[in-house]
């Protein structure tokens, strides 16, 4: 064993080590490149305009910030993305969530409420289109005591609201691209103030 022990701590260490890392390097870069191409396959199969970090008045009178909005084939989707790895104890009146992940385990305020908020604030400005939410939790989430109101995962989302023919889609979408321009100008209109 010692002999073994000798042969490694030679010119092989530093080199051996070094590819290691590198390998570990790699297989990290890969996991988050992974997450981010399966999280904008799904935007780009549901959606056909989106805005990202869109500021619009909220409904007492100050300002609610929206991360993404999608416009779908089914309405305007809110959409609020969750990075969670682990078991995810959520629920609809439960007011923090917990997540344990090996050895690690956090909270954080359960997002559905900020979620119903952000509906009411887009549905103040499109009176007359469907206006969803949805938080989706990426693959490494696990519900085991069940998926509360309003949250889903990559598959469900474009199961949901994926439309397979977006040739058919195309009237429903012109039909909402006034709504969409409503929701444009409002973000303008608040962000000048």
């Amino acid at each position: 064993m010692s002999d073994f022990f000798q042969t490694f701590q030679g010119p092989w260490l530093l080199p051996l080590i070094g590819v290691g890392l590198l390998s570990l390097s790699w297989a990290l870069y890969r996991l988050v490149q992974g997450k981010a191409e399966s999280l904008e396959s799904a935007i780009a199969e549901i959606s056909f305009d989106r805005i990202e970090g869109l500021i619009i008045p909220s409904a007492d009178e100050g300002e609610i910030l929206i991360d993404c909005l999608l416009l779908t084939s089914k309405g305007l989707l809110i959409l609020e993305v969750k990075d969670a790895q682990g078991i995810v104890f959520g629920g609809n009146k439960l007011q923090d969530w917990i997540v344990i992940n090996n050895d690690r385990r956090y909270t954080f305020s359960n997002p559905q409420p900020a979620l119903y908020n952000r509906i009411a604030a887009v549905r103040e400005i499109v009176r007359q289109v469907p206006v969803a939410g949805r938080i989706l939790f990426l693959d490494e989430a696990q519900f085991t005591k069940g998926v509360p109101d309003l949250v889903t995962g990559t598959a469900d989302l474009v199961a949901d609201f994926g439309e397979p023919d977006k040739n058919a889609a195309n009237s429903k979408i012109e039909a909402f691209k006034p709504h969409w321009d409503l929701i444009r100008k409002a973000a303008l209109t608040s962000n000048s103030t």
